[in-house]
């Protein structure tokens, strides 16, 4: 009987061992980490009652600036316990809107919303731009503070962009011309199209998005936003510089799925601040969920930085198609930036006529990137955000920024002009990187340096000049078997 007894032991603990073992592999082939269902805005239920700004005030000519009255309309709504705030079909003017709780904002087929092109029309608030802590110019639509908050609808809203693009081209010949370089995206002041921040449980959904001012949608020290279904088109009547499609930014537990977007930098962007600022802030991007969504011109498919300093970690990005994007993964920063990137997962990408696919920088766009106040200006008499950039972060080692832990997974890259670009630095190893069922056709291989353990299975880059990965400084990193199969 004990005899028995021992053997239906063994016979359970290999039983149970086995379903463990299974249950490993299932979750290695779904590369999907556990907390993927966690985020993301829960379901907002609103009163019933409609209210039309039209019956406020709102004229839909595209002419009269009605800001005041749409205002009025999403206070009223608001203040009796919210309900859907709309509009009749027509084409709307206004400077910066500021939804409260409990609204569902709602840009139904045919209504149009225009940006102002007066940036007076733009309330300067407390925010934070590319990084940094500064007054601004609030977005074109604002979830400041706010929770239980959406906003929806087949119609359209319009940045009219085109005025804030010129002038920033403008003073950037004019501040290239004195060294400044550094400043100019800070003090040439555009509107964002829309903003949420310091909020919770906001949906943002099906909208069409065109021509913003800067970047289109940014989500700032938030937590639970759903990013669901819009379509953003950015390149209608020019190219606009720093027109992000959607920056999540020191926010957590957030979703972004099924958007379509075309513009002129960053597709889909993840920030936590720059350089001293964003070291003080100290705020990190995490849990963040980006999946089946079309990136077309842009700078990058999926981006992480340069803003990094708070750090960026427990990232999944899943089924993005790419068409003419600069750059697949790109992540920069630079050494005076500091933070983590890590613990990112990227699976089933299809990209055509890209860049560069893998794009990896630890001191991208100099001079960009660091701050250096030229002859002739005293220091007193700056403005705060110029001291801010100006302040050295101490000890230097602070802002030697870390990127580890990387997986990508079932990628397919065609017309790439460059496989792979890593470049880590002597004090910062670019550190496990893996790489399964990546496929890349490109014009070159590329290069990878001060990086270590890569794990390949089923790796191939065709290299149509027949070139091979240079790599240097570098332990583990073997593509030998790889390049040109």
């Amino acid at each position: 009987m004990k005899q028995y007894h021992i053997i239906l032991s063994s016979l359970f603990f290999l039983l149970f061992s086995c379903k463990q073992t299974a249950q490993v592999n299932s979750r290695s082939a779904n590369f999907e980490p556990e907390w993927i269902n966690k985020v993301g805005a829960k379901e907002n239920k609103f009163k019933s009652k409609i209210y039309y700004a039209n019956d406020y005030g709102a004229v839909n000519d595209g002419k009269t600036l009605s800001t005041k009255s749409i205002q009025k309309a999403i206070d009223e709504c608001s203040k009796n316990g919210g309900g859907t705030l709309t509009f009749k079909p027509g084409n709307y003017l206004t400077g910066s809107l500021f939804i409260k709780e409990g609204v569902h904002f709602n840009v139904s087929k045919g209504v149009t919303i225009l940006g102002s092109e007066n940036i007076a029309d733009y309330l300067e608030i407390d925010t934070r731009v590319a990084g940094i802590e500064m007054k601004w110019p609030a977005a074109l639509i604002n979830v400041l503070d706010q929770k239980n908050v959406t906003l929806d609808g087949e119609g359209t809203i319009d940045g009219q962009g085109k005025v804030y693009w010129d002038y920033y081209w403008n003073l950037r010949k004019e501040y290239e011309a004195k060294d400044l370089r550094w400043i100019v995206d800070y003090d040439a002041k555009r509107p964002r199209t829309i903003l949420i921040t310091n909020s919770k449980n906001v949906f943002l959904k099906d909208l069409n998005i065109q021509r913003a001012g800067f970047w289109t949608v940014q989500v700032l020290y938030s937590e639970y936003i759903t990013v669901d279904g819009i379509k953003i088109r950015n390149n209608i009547g020019g190219h606009g510089p720093s027109t992000d499609g959607i920056d999540i930014d020191s926010s957590k537990w957030i979703l972004v799925q099924n958007c379509d977007i075309d513009c002129n930098d960053d597709n889909f962007c993840l920030k936590a601040g720059r350089d001293w600022d964003g070291l003080r802030v100290n705020r990190p991007t995490e849990y963040v969920v980006v999946r089946d969504c079309i990136a077309r011109q842009g700078a990058g498919l999926f981006t992480l930085g340069s803003e990094t300093s708070g750090s960026i970690r427990h990232v999944y990005v899943s089924n993005i198609q790419g068409y003419g994007t600069k750059n697949g993964l790109n992540i920069k920063s630079a050494t005076n930036r500091g933070g983590t990137v890590e613990d990112i997962y990227m699976e089933n990408i299809k990209m055509e006529s890209v860049g560069t696919f893998i794009t990896i920088s630890m001191n991208w766009n100099p001079a960009y990137s660091y701050s250096k106040l030229p002859a002739g200006y005293t220091e007193e008499t700056l403005p705060p955000h110029w001291k801010k950039m100006l302040r050295k972060v101490e000890p230097e080692s602070k802002g030697i920024p870390a990127f580890r832990n990387i997986h990508l997974k079932n990628i397919d890259i065609k017309g790439a002009r460059k496989a792979i670009s890593v470049a880590g630095l002597k004090e910062s190893i670019v550190e496990n990187v893996t790489l399964k069922d990546v496929h890349i056709t490109a014009e070159t291989a590329g290069s990878i340096s001060y990086s270590n353990n890569w794990i390949l299975d089923n790796v191939t880059i065709n290299a149509l000049d027949h070139s091979t990965l240079k790599i240097e400084n570098a332990k583990n990193v073997d593509f030998s078997k790889s390049v040109n199969k």
